[in-house]
């Protein structure tokens, strides 16, 4: 088989680019990513040089470069997308026309050629919970409440509609928040783990009461394999981590894991907009591809703690050339 995907030099890409070619070491993957701030070819440097494995620069909004890589193309998994909450809220016009418009370009293109498509998309897009509220699943209401969700909310509906409208072969992956290797030191864990090695401290979001749900990325590409070998065609799946912990907690056990005190924390002006909690219930992807979680959250934490100890060159080049 012959798979595109797109934004495969980001976090979860580049994971998902991984775990595929140890899985499937017969198929060819062409990775399309245009490095933004987020992307890094040095996620993927142990594999450049595999004859299976093609990485194209380029923007998924252009259309003739889509469809000159799509002609033989098998499938196509998407990943590509502006996704940090803070960035949308300064500025969403990047987020509108990368998660919209280039998704809108990926979907023609794939229609042009009946290719499979499935696209990777998130939980925010549902909007946020109470704390006695039952979790998200594939039926509750779309209620995005940043730039972000909403640019990935719309492209969701596209996705869905050219199922409806043209039969295209898709399916659609929600997820919660993914940690481990090779994130992009701005976010939440690794710039607390990478902060903490610094022995600087860890900013909190007003009193730390934001709930999240947290999946292990390898967790995540298994589920979203599970969803393409096995997915009903034009199905929804929610993919979550059963690891739900106040922003605090989790501040709390990286502390610990890390030798470190709570002088550590440093208590900020609340994020805009702040979602009070996300959570997933991964029922029907559990009972229809028996998928679930598999790796234990304090454990996932530790190698996480672990790879950003060994790799420091890679994200103080990031901290220093992108300002994360």
């Amino acid at each position: 088989m012959k798979v595109l995907i797109t934004g495969g030099a980001g976090f979860i890409g580049s994971n998902f680019i991984h775990y595929w070619m140890k899985k499937y070491p017969n198929d060819k993957i062409v990775n399309l990513d245009i490095l933004t701030y987020a992307g890094n070819l040095e996620n993927l440097k142990d594999i450049e040089n595999n004859p299976n494995y093609k990485f194209i620069q380029g923007d998924i909004c252009d259309a003739n470069l889509v469809n000159s890589l799509v002609k033989d193309i098998d499938l196509i998994v998407h990943f590509a997308a502006e996704s940090h909450v803070d960035r949308s809220i300064a500025n969403s016009q990047d987020f509108v026309r990368t998660n919209v418009e280039g998704t809108r370009v990926l979907l023609d293109a794939a229609k042009n050629h009946n290719i499979r498509f499935h696209h990777v998309s998130t939980d925010e897009v549902f909007g946020a919970l109470n704390f006695n509220d039952q979790p998200f699943d594939e039926k509750t209401p779309y209620d995005p409440h940043s730039p972000y969700s909403a640019s990935k909310a719309a492209s969701d509906h596209l996705v869905r509609a050219y199922y409806h409208t043209y039969k295209l072969p898709i399916t659609i992956s929600n997820c919660s928040n993914n940690y481990g290797p090779y994130q992009f030191p701005e976010k939440l864990i690794p710039h607390f783990i990478t902060n903490l090695i610094e022995n600087k401290k860890v900013p909190v979001y007003g009193e730390g009461k934001n709930i999240r749900d947290w999946i292990y990325v390898e967790d995540h590409s298994r589920g979203v394999d599970l969803i393409i070998q096995k997915g009903e065609i034009g199905e929804t799946y929610c993919l979550g981590g059963a690891n739900e912990l106040t922003n605090l907690e989790l501040t709390k056990i990286i502390l610990k894991l890390m030798d470190k005190g709570e002088e550590m924390i440093e208590y900020v002006a609340d994020r805009l907009g702040h979602d009070l909690r996300y959570a997933i219930d991964f029922s029907k992807a559990k009972n229809k591809l028996d998928w679930e979680p598999k790796m234990n959250f304090n454990q996932g934490l530790k190698e996480t703690i672990k790879w950003y100890k060994n790799n420091s060159e890679w994200w103080k080049k990031l901290k220093k050339e992108k300002g994360a």
